[in-house]
């Protein structure tokens, strides 16, 4: 599966750069990056007890959240380690096998995040433009569907873009100037013609990412436009205050999804992805909980609840 050759010599390892350059820092940043790592984990798992164990959060809106929890869980996982352990002993080395797992599970994960958001603007948009349908149209049995599907989903998509990338002939080095096995640093590593699959990593990325856009912004323009109907501002502000949250996860994700992947692959901007690929994979996943507890009024008051109820 691997055509990994330089020359007549196959590449038993490729080296993950990181953040070698930065060796004076590397203890700062390990614990930086460890203290976000634990908070990310332990919050997250917080917020996936309380929607489970919390009557009141038995709805699709918080099922979702959670579903956003446990994936932030994971999405982490598949770099931040080896980041860590990285900075921590200086080992560089991954397997061709290990790279090609990590890309498709960071991908997987990625593509996951971008249809769950969009099922769950689909979930605001039937919420307060059909509210006497909501409970019909999402019961418990379509929220667990939706929420499964945005995770079948990602993991199906990412295999044809994963093939092509494991097929390719890399023979120029093997020093992969980021922290973890990216498209990017990957295809310039290549001496194959890329060509094909760089524009069909482009379409798959446009697709993916503009197509979940898509549905987030009309499902927001008819939020909107229904909003600006109700009577009262108190109402108006009601029915704002539950898209605020998952308005502010979309804004920061896809801002820098979209910088990260709808943009040429190679180049002097290579390095600068390398430090904005951070954002996605280890703040945001820190930032949803953060986020939905301080701008969700029924989220806070189970957390203060798990709080008060918490043994000293």
């Amino acid at each position: 599966m691997y055509n990994l050759r330089y020359n007549k010599t196959i590449f038993t390892e490729f080296l993950l750069i990181g953040f070698s350059n930065f060796s004076a820092m590397r203890p700062y940043l390990f614990t930086a990056i460890l203290t976000i790592y634990i908070i990310t984990i332990t919050t997250n798992m917080i917020i996936i007890f309380i929607v489970k164990t919390e009557h009141r959060l038995h709805k699709p809106m918080y099922l979702f959240i959670g579903g956003l929890s446990f994936l932030e869980i994971w999405y982490p996982l598949v770099t931040v380690p080896r980041l860590l352990w990285a900075l921590l002993t200086k080992e560089q080395s991954i397997s061709p096998a290990g790279c090609i797992t990590q890309f498709y599970f960071h991908f997987s994960f990625g593509v996951a995040e971008n249809f769950l958001l969009a099922v769950m603007a689909v979930d605001r948009y039937i919420a307060i433009c059909k509210p006497l349908r909501y409970t019909v149209i999402m019961d418990s049995d379509t929220s667990i569907k939706l929420l499964l599907g945005s995770w079948f989903l990602g993991f199906v998509t990412v295999f044809v873009p994963c093939l092509q990338v494991s097929n390719l002939s890399f023979c120029s080095n093997n020093e992969i100037d980021h922290y973890y096995c990216d498209f990017a640093p990957l295809i310039s590593l290549s001496c194959s013609d890329t060509s094909r699959v760089q524009m069909s990593f482009f379409v798959f990325a446009c697709f993916i990412i503009f197509g979940c856009f898509l549905v987030i912004s009309l499902s927001y323009i008819c939020i909107i436009q229904t909003t600006l109907t109700f009577s009262t501002f108190s109402i108006r502000r009601k029915a704002f205050s539950t898209c605020a949250s998952h308005l502010i996860v979309v804004i920061l994700f896809y801002g820098t999804t979209i910088f990260m992947f709808i943009r040429p692959t190679t180049g002097d901007l290579l390095h600068l992805n390398k430090i904005i690929s951070m954002i996605p994979s280890i703040l945001t996943p820190l930032l949803n909980p953060i986020i939905y507890t301080l701008r969700n009024q029924e989220v806070k008051e189970a957390v203060k609840r798990f709080v008060q109820n918490m043994p000293e």
